[in-house]
């Protein structure tokens, strides 16, 4: 489970010039919210893990990856079996706050091919509920290809929402893309040490990343190589804590 701490105010990045990612993100927002300006339109990134568009009624989501703890089960390594309620329960959660029409899922919803037949009951239903209460589209991923048809929503490989574009994996030289994928996380700085936090990892105009919202998802380092191709040298990462958002710059 994520265990996020970064309501202290003397939190820093692993950059030199965090002020200046500070300034392109623009100040935190009532909520805790970081507001971005991408590719023309005003995102919010939020310390849930999910980032809204407002003037579209859009809430976007990555990578919750339901029933990881039953597939780890059916291989000898058990893990805790609540990951899909609380996955579940924190996703609706969000979307009660904030009331979206639309739900974006940016792929990897699911953690292998049969992982929703497998859902419990109590949770079977409350995905039923959230998906027919709006209009929903699951972008497909690496582990979840294919969807069964009886989940409702809208599987697709790409979602085009102009200007905005949404895939799983992101993809150099992309504009205006929102992916997943990646389960971006940053080292934070404070005076009781350096801890690793989810994050979204922005390369303005170009990619905005975002992290895993799943009960069990791990996280790979920014300073990864896999990332060297989607960044610029104005990437930022948005990290992620119990009441805000925090931006920091990309150590060099």
């Amino acid at each position: 489970m994520w265990r996020d701490a970064l309501s202290r105010p003397d939190a820093t990045g692993p950059a030199t010039s965090d002020d200046g990612a500070r300034r392109r993100a623009g100040p935190p927002t009532p909520g805790g919210a970081r507001a971005v300006d991408f590719a023309g339109e005003r995102l919010l990134v939020w310390p849930a893990g999910v980032v809204t568009w407002p003037r579209e009624s859009t809430l976007f989501v990555a990578d919750l990856h339901l029933e990881k703890a039953s597939w780890y089960a059916s291989r000898g390594r058990p893990l805790p079996p609540y990951d899909s309620a609380e996955t579940l329960a924190r996703l609706g959660h969000c979307l009660a706050a904030h009331r979206p029409r639309r739900v974006v899922c940016l792929g990897d919803s699911f953690h292998d091919a049969c992982a929703a037949t497998r859902l419990g009951p109590a949770e079977r239903a409350l995905l039923d509920r959230l998906v027919a209460d709006h209009d929903w589209h699951w972008v497909l991923g690496n582990h979840d290809p294919a969807l069964p048809a009886d989940l409702g929503g809208r599987a697709v490989q790409t979602l085009d929402l102009a200007p905005l574009v949404c895939r799983h994996a992101a993809e150099p030289g992309a504009v205006a893309e929102l992916s997943g994928h990646y389960h971006p996380k940053v080292r934070l700085r404070t005076a009781g040490g350096t801890r690793a936090h989810r994050c979204a990892l922005l390369t303005p105009g170009r990619h905005l990343i975002l992290p895993a919202f799943g009960a069990f998802t791990g996280g790979l380092d920014v300073t990864d190589r896999a990332f060297a191709p989607l960044l610029s040298a104005h990437s930022m990462a948005l990290a992620l804590g119990r009441a805000r958002v925090v931006a920091t710059g990309l150590a060099g």
